[in-house]
Formats: C-alpha cells, structure tokens, sequence
C-alpha cells in the first residue's frame, strides 16, 4: 500500500558516475520498458540494476521484492487510462470507451495480461480510477450496487480475453503471416476435410475466411463482442437488473 500509494519522485541514493538517483518512479519505469519488450520474465533485479546503472542491492532500498515491484507497474500502467469525468454521453458511449481504452492498453503492455486478475485486483490509484470510470458509466441507471460491479466485472473479463486473443494473434502474424500458414495446411486439409459431413463449417468458414481475409480477426472479434455484451447490459437495465442488493 506504501508503494502503491505513496511517494517514490524523491532521490534516496546518487551514483558517483553523476547518474540520477535511484527512485520508485525510475525502477518502475525501467521495469515496465524491459517487460514490453522482453516479456515479465526478463524483469529481475539484478537486470534493472544494470539497466539504471546501480547496484542489485540498492534497489531493495525502494521496493522490497519483484512481486512488489509488478503490482506497482500494473497500477502505474492503468494510471494511464482516462479518469472518470462528467460526460453528456449515454451509459453505453461511456462503457464502450472504457472498454476500448482498457483494450488498447493490454494489448500495448501484453505483459499485464499475465498479472491481472479480477479475483486480487490492484488496490491502487491507478486500479481505483479505472473502476471508477466504469461505474460511473452505469451510475444511475436503477442497477444496485452489486450489478453495477458485476457489469464492470464481465466488462473487464471480456476486454482481457479479447486482448489475450489479439496479442497471440499478433504473435504468430509475427511469426508466420496468415497467407504462409493456410497455404502450407491447404493441401493437406483439402485432402481429409468433408464438406459434406461439416457441411455449416465449410460454408460459414470459408464465408468469414474471405470476408476477414485471415483465419482470425482481432478487432472485428472485439467489437462485435462489445456490441453484444452491452446489448446484454441494455437488455439487464430495461428489466430493472437482477433484484440484488
């Protein structure tokens, strides 16, 4: 909680090389540019240390632990996200928005999609300002207090399995184009597939495979998942919401 919501801007210690000091802020910064690059595995500290050009040891000093020091980089990237504000937008606008933002952010920083977790979520600023924002999207709408959480809940679930899809999808784009990958299968799914026995398959597959131009869209999946789960949102409010306290 100290470090979460605490200070850490304040130089504690100073390189003879002339460096900046060693501060939360700085760790935290170097931590989250190793892990969007190389994944959370490659964050220790005796990697940061070399990264800011100070002794293992002296990173103890601002956080006592890895496991520590990745809940502070969870909270500071969803710092990032815009703040609750008063909006003349309509409760689905403002869900949507939100969902978009929470999208576009996992899917910059993929490492979070390993550290989130809805059952233990972060207790910080930045965690705090995002439900926020969420709940205020659905303030007023004659939902209880356990609906309205419960809506951000399937929100935040939807937008991380959504982003975990797009950031595998990316990853083997980045590996092997889609193109490369139906033309090696191609000729040996042709071989052993029957239409006749999957005839929906065949028809719908090949109806979406040339619409998408790929085996998968990510962006189309989301929005298409968006408009249905607030559709369902919709559907929960007009019915007065579920009758719980």
């Amino acid at each position: 909680m100290e470090l979460l919501w605490g200070g850490g801007s304040t130089p504690i210690s100073r390189p003879r090389n002339g460096k900046p000091g060693l501060t939360l802020d700085r760790i935290v910064e170097a931590a989250v540019s190793v892990a969007d690059a190389e994944g959370l595995d490659a964050v220790s500290m005796r990697r940061l240390a070399a990264e800011l050009g100070a002794g293992a040891m002296s990173l103890y000093t601002h956080v006592p632990g890895k496991t520590e020091l990745v809940e502070v980089m969870l909270d500071r990237a969803l710092s990032t996200l815009a703040p609750a504000e008063e909006s003349d937008a309509g409760w689905r606008e403002r869900l949507a928005d939100a969902a978009r933002d929470y999208f576009q952010l996992l899917c910059a920083h993929p490492w979070m999609l390993g550290v989130v977790a809805l059952s233990r979520p972060v207790l910080g600023p930045g965690g705090m300002a995002k439900y926020e924002r969420e709940l205020r999207a659905v303030e007023g709408l004659g939902l209880s207090d356990l609906d309205m959480d419960s809506v951000v809940t399937l929100l935040d679930s939807f937008v991380a399995g959504a982003a975990r899809a797009a950031v595998d999808a990316a990853a083997a784009a980045a590996h092997e184009a889609d193109g490369e990958w139906w033309q090696s299968v191609a000729p040996h799914f042709e071989k052993v597939f029957d239409p006749g026995r999957f005839p929906l398959a065949a028809r719908v597959g090949t109806s979406a495979g040339e619409y998408h131009n790929a085996a998968f869209a990510p962006a189309h999946a989301f929005e298409f998942g968006l408009a249905r789960l607030l559709d369902g949102v919709g559907a929960l409010i007009v019915d007065g919401g579920t009758g719980g306290d």
